[in-house]
């Protein structure tokens, strides 16, 4: 009998503790700009975690902000969930800019760390390649547009609908603090585990989130993602995009090389597929293509440096323009910029320009180098045959003009092994 009394207290103390503890919550950490592998990974991570029967999944989130497709897709991914999605700002210091704040304003509890901004959600590009200079007009369509898409997201998660608008059509930027007292945001939590804590007993999707003491389960990105991650950046993409010009003309220049084509090649596909993502200007690439024939032209066709002068000029230029530098999510620093111009000139003034010049010399080895040359007849030469000997070799000599041994000949043609030659 006090077996029995034993096995049943523990059962009810095991039962106790498993109540405090309140189950497992799903942690993804997001860091950087938001874009499609961003959107993949929060995509899947919801997908696990409800399959793991997760309390809610945490999306720890620190950008500055990205591609609006991307977010769009990340909110649909949040309305169709079936397990609750915390959003956090954290850690101190965090910024939802962007795509960050609607990402923000469309979770089920919107949180903050003290210290961490949002807003500034102001559509500069629509992404996908798209031309970046916008008309008045157009520029006016697009903040109606994604005003009238966040005030919907925030009335639908019952918060501040008036300050989103302002935020995309005055890019205003407020404080966590701010947040709070505006309702733009449900929490002001320090860490994690004050997050569960205070977002516990809350009204989430018909049920009542118990997430007081939960264990934390972080979810890792997949080796996928995290190449598409790193791919995904402007400074990527310049890197690309030079290899494929080296590899390219490398290979150009110096036929049969092979590994110079192959490296170009790949580098060239990748950078246009990353072009249709990145919202990559058009005239940008048009003033880089421009520096490149203008190097090349200097090269066959010298003007004392002023078409390579002028190929530096276009290639600064356009490497400046090729990111919309309105954004920070999207700017090129000068720091890649200057070194990649300088480095691009150098490689086509010294490799390029070399390698070109050596295909234009003329002939130095072999027996097209016979051509031109003269040596006495060694026996009597004619339309049947004779012999000469020149640098060293004996040569069958055939020649129109019958021509005496000793009697100095000039080499017009080589035939095989057979010298067509003429009196000198």
């Amino acid at each position: 009998m006090k077996l029995r009394v034993a096995i049943v207290m523990a059962g009810l103390l095991a039962g106790s503790a498993a109540g405090l503890q309140g189950g497992e919550a799903g942690l993804i950490k997001i860091n950087g700009p938001i874009g499609p592998a961003t959107a993949s990974y929060i995509e899947r991570a919801i997908d696990l975690a409800a399959s793991r029967k997760d309390i809610c999944l945490i999306v720890q989130l620190d950008t500055p902000g990205g591609l609006i497709e991307s977010t769009e897709h990340i909110i649909r991914k949040f309305d169709s969930a079936t397990i609750p999605v915390v959003v956090w700002v954290g850690p101190s210091g965090a910024k939802a800019g962007s795509a960050g704040c609607f990402i923000t304003l469309a979770a089920d509890v919107a949180a903050m760390t003290p210290h961490s901004t949002i807003g500034a959600t102001h559509p500069v590009s629509l992404g996908g390649g798209e031309e970046q200079k916008q008309d008045d007009v157009m520029k006016k369509k697009l903040e109606n547009f994604y005003g009238a898409y966040i005030e919907n997201v925030a009335k639908k998660h019952r918060r501040n609908a008036e300050w989103t608008k302002l935020s995309v059509r005055e890019s205003t930027t407020i404080t966590s603090e701010q947040t709070l007292e505006t309702n733009v945001i449900d929490i002001i939590a320090s860490d994690i585990p004050d997050l569960l804590k205070q977002a516990d007993g809350r009204e989430v999707k018909g049920t009542t989130l118990k997430s007081e003491g939960a264990t934390v389960a972080e979810i890792p990105m997949a080796l996928r993602e995290k190449i598409f991650q790193m791919l995904w950046r402007p400074e990527v993409m310049l890197i690309l995009m030079l290899a494929a010009i080296y590899g390219v003309i490398g290979e150009m220049s110096n036929p049969g090389a092979v590994l110079p084509g192959v490296v170009g090649a790949i580098a060239l596909i990748l950078f246009l597929y990353m072009s249709s993502i990145l919202p990559v200007n058009v005239a940008g690439l048009a003033l880089i293509g421009l520096a490149v024939a203008l190097f090349i032209i200097d090269i066959y066709a010298p003007t004392h440096g002023v078409l390579t002068f002028g190929g530096v000029v276009a290639f600064f230029l356009g490497a400046l323009m090729l990111f919309n530098r309105a954004d920070p999510t999207f700017r090129l620093s000068l720091a890649y910029i200057i070194p990649a111009t300088v480095i691009t000139a150098a490689f086509f003034i010294f490799i390029v320009g070399a390698g070109l010049r050596a295909q234009l010399l003329p002939v130095r080895v072999g027996k097209e180098t016979m051509v031109g040359k003269t040596a006495p007849a060694l026996v009597r030469i004619d339309s049947t045959g004779g012999k000469v000997f020149i640098e060293g070799e004996y040569w069958n000599a055939m020649s129109d003009v019958p021509v005496e041994a000793g009697q100095p000949i000039e080499i017009t043609g080589v035939n095989g092994l057979t010298l067509t030659v003429k009196p000198k």
